[in-house]
């Protein structure tokens, strides 16, 4: 961050307790900062060109920020079980700490050198963010009384070490599977959209009559013993929740609302429209939100058998983005057959899918190339 000379501030500093940790790369510190005096002291470098007599300088470690990353997170810390359990990673210039070790405190202050040679460090520029930007920017929406954020800080590392730290956390992490994620909710005790969506898909998958029997992976990777698996829980699960919450963030909303003993808002008749299963999630109607899938499924199959049965290669239809597209006309198929509430038979559906005049071997991959929309 730039520090301008002429901008002057008192003395500013901060103390907690902090612990030091000695591993490979060297020593550091893990401590608990209140979120508002994180957000007070911290700075991101965000990785840029900078360009100076024809030369070219890459500067800075950190990715842009993304807007609407900080909306949801922000969102997020203001819900009744908000929690970030894993730390923001500062690295902080050694003049601006001090750690003392009897008593176990660390304190972080600015740094007003008189010595013209050197540049003033103001409170705002104490510890730059090499992991968990995102956080501290969604922490500013934060309302509710002290919100402790666990940190680790590094004293006096350079540049090089930084990005090393930066890159580690980012790249080497592997990512939980998001059907992982969902399956989750089947402990969840409270009710929730994304808890209903789970129990839909457990329940088409496990109904020997469905034609989701046995088809979908539910932690996201191949079930042992089974061989007709085409689709992810994720997949089916966030496809239905478009019906229901629509937004991620309305899913974190709703989700909240249920955990607070309140039930959501239903939609408009005119929000109808886009999330026609909402209404019925909240007057807890599952079952025929699970009969109308079933059914249009159903339809699907009977339309195109071959198709929907394949497990070899080149055949879409059953497949993630024949099933996506399915879903997306799932809503307009529903809206010409009834109003939302209700539950049109699979009889109903087989009167859509008759009017349309392609064949079993039309959804193939030539028809349908893999990365295209």
């Amino acid at each position: 961050m730039p520090r301008d000379k002429k901008v002057k501030e008192d003395s500013y500093s901060i103390s907690f307790p902090c612990l030091k940790i000695q591993q490979p790369i060297g020593v550091f510190y893990i401590a608990s900062i209140n979120s508002k005096d994180l957000i007070n002291i911290t700075w991101v470098d965000v990785r840029r060109i900078f360009k100076e007599r024809d030369i070219e300088t890459y500067l800075g470690i950190q990715r842009r920020l993304d807007p609407k990353r900080v909306i949801e997170i922000g969102a997020y810390t203001n819900t009744v079980d908000a929690c970030f359990p894993t730390a923001v990673i500062l690295a902080v210039p050694g003049v601006c700490s001090n750690y003392d070790e009897a008593k176990s405190v660390m304190t972080l202050s600015n740094y007003l050198n008189p010595d013209e040679n050197e540049e003033d460090i103001l409170s705002g520029q104490i510890a730059k963010v090499l992991d968990g930007q995102h956080r501290i920017e969604g922490l500013r929406s934060y309302k509710g009384p002290e919100f402790g954020v666990n940190v680790s800080l590094f004293i006096d590392m350079d540049v090089a070490e930084q990005a090393y730290i930066f890159s580690t956390v980012n790249l080497a992490q592997t990512k939980v599977s998001k059907s992982l994620v969902y399956d989750l909710f089947d402990l969840a005790k409270t009710r929730s959209p994304q808890k209903v969506c789970h129990n839909i898909a457990v329940a088409l998958d496990e109904h020997e009559k469905s034609p989701f029997y046995k088809r979908i992976k539910r932690l996201g990777t191949a079930t042992e013993g089974r061989y007709e698996e085409t689709i992810t829980q994720a997949t089916f699960v966030k496809a239905l929740l478009r019906y229901i919450s629509k937004t991620e963030l309305k899913e974190l909303q709703d989700r909240d609302t249920y955990m607070r003993r309140r039930k959501p808002e239903k939609a408009t008749a005119k929000e109808l429209n886009d999330v026609i299963f909402r209404n019925m999630m909240i007057d807890e109607k599952d079952v025929e939100i699970a009969d109308i899938v079933f059914n249009y499924f159903e339809a699907v199959r009977n339309r195109w058998p071959s198709a929907w049965n394949a497990t070899g290669k080149g055949i879409i239809l059953n497949k993630t983005n024949g099933f996506k597209g399915l879903m997306r006309f799932l809503r307009d198929s529903y809206l010409y057959l009834t109003a939302p509430g209700n539950v049109p038979t699979t009889a109903d559906f087989d009167k859509v899918f008759k009017r349309i005049d392609l064949n079993d071997e039309y959804f193939n991959i030539d028809n349908f190339k893999p990365g295209t929309s």
